[in-house]
């Protein structure tokens, strides 16, 4: 059925719920990375600032986790503009891409033992990474969910991607958690965490390319029409 032919209030298709499970699920992808590397904080400043005293080591890690928040609201404006001149899917495929990439440059990172002042840099250029990626992909996707969401539930749908930050956080928490009660404390804060990194690395984004992989399936916009005739409220 056309977009046009459609009632202004109709039941969910079943190409709006992949569109709705797709955004839901990739941005879920999206916190999870992101919170991963709060959680290890205090093994990743033994890591990658040991070159300063335990404290000032943890400061300096809060303040690269702080650093991917900082630039949230840069990658929503750049990648929002994207999306308006080349399409939301291909947006997302770009902002989860880069979120990927970075999470696994991350688990593969050497530490400061091994090249100095260089492996914080890195660490903290691919935070930055991290969070235009994030800004990116989580007013794309609400934008996108309210462009393809039935008008009398677009505000029940979009809420779906207001919860994938507590989902990413639990998906985080389980994962080291697990992880941790599995090796033990000793093991996980030596050779442990850097073995999960790197299978979180290479594995780890299992979820993510599930998603991509429904992503390159979505709908490519049909409620813009309605957007732009001003037919959707």
């Amino acid at each position: 059925m056309a977009l046009d032919d459609q009632p202004k209030h109709h039941a969910a298709t079943q190409s709006e719920r992949k569109v709705i499970i797709a955004s839901s699920l990739g941005t879920v992808f999206e916190w999870y990375d992101f919170y991963l590397y709060g959680l290890l904080a205090t093994i990743i400043s033994a890591q990658f600032f040991s070159g300063v005293n335990e404290t000032t080591g943890f400061i300096f890690a809060l303040a690269a986790f702080a650093a991917g928040f900082a630039v949230r609201p840069f990658g929503a404006i750049f990648f929002g503009r994207i999306g308006d001149l080349v399409g939301r899917k291909n947006t997302f495929l770009v902002t989860m891409g880069l979120m990927g990439l970075s999470t696994f440059v991350v688990g593969l990172l050497p530490s400061y033992a091994s090249i100095g002042v260089t492996a914080p840099i890195l660490l903290i250029v691919m935070r930055l990474i991290q969070g235009l990626a994030l800004g990116g992909e989580y007013g794309g996707a609400a934008t996108y969910v309210a462009e393809h969401a039935p008008n009398e539930k677009r505000g029940l749908y979009t809420s779906f991607i207001q919860t994938t930050a507590t989902l990413g956080l639990f998906a985080a928490l389980l994962v080291v958690i697990g992880t941790r009660t599995y090796l033990g404390e000793a093991a996980f804060k030596g050779w442990g965490c850097r073995q999960r990194r790197r299978r979180q690395s290479s594995r780890g984004n299992l979820p993510g390319l599930f998603a991509l992989r429904h992503q390159r399936r979505l709908l490519l916009r049909p409620a813009r029409i309605g957007f732009l005739k001003g037919g959707l409220t």
